[in-house]
């Protein structure tokens, strides 16, 4: 289940449990997240309200952070390394925003496999890729393999219904 994300709320909306140096806002809809809110050693001296207060500055700060971001995707130039391997995390990770990759059915049991600068990535290590990402959007756009590196025009419509899904034939 997608977890909602915290919101201002009320005492009534929560429930406050203390830590050494903080406390566990759970908020009542268990589909929003439960939160670790760490205060300090004067979260001892703190009242339940006091402490949702300096909570709900938090999201407030939060949501006005967020309403003010203006995101700019970055695409490593081509010819250059979009990913990189974490040794830490066992994983490949993107060094930008953009991926320009090719899908090829050639896995396990015609598991899709995926290239990115000439490294083919299992389903799973694809996936783990994506990881990098998680709680971000994603938006793919279908392109030749030629055309990775350029930007596709892109048109808001439903789809004709009397029109093969690729106006390129299949050559394989």
């Amino acid at each position: 289940m997608r977890q909602k994300r915290p919101h201002i709320a009320s005492l009534d909306e929560v429930r406050i449990t203390r830590e050494a140096d903080g406390v566990v806002i759970e908020y009542a809809d268990e589909k929003v997240w439960t939160t670790h809110f760490t205060l300090g050693p004067e979260v001892a001296s703190m009242t339940d309200q006091q402490i949702l207060d300096r909570w709900n500055e938090c999201v407030d700060a939060q949501q006005q952070a967020a309403a003010a971001y203006k995101h700019v995707a970055v695409e490593i130039p081509t010819g250059k390394s979009q990913i990189e391997y974490f040794e830490k995390g066992y994983q490949w990770t993107p060094r930008g925003d953009v991926l320009r990759c090719v899908i090829h059915d050639g896995g396990p049991d015609g598991e899709p496999t995926v290239d990115i600068d000439d490294r083919e990535l299992s389903w799973s290590e694809f996936g783990r890729l994506l990881t990098t990402y998680a709680g971000w959007g994603m938006r793919i756009v279908f392109v030749p393999e030629d055309e990775l590196h350029i930007k596709p025009r892109i048109v808001v419509r439903e789809p004709k219904r009397d029109r093969p899904k690729s106006d390129v034939p299949f050559v394989g």
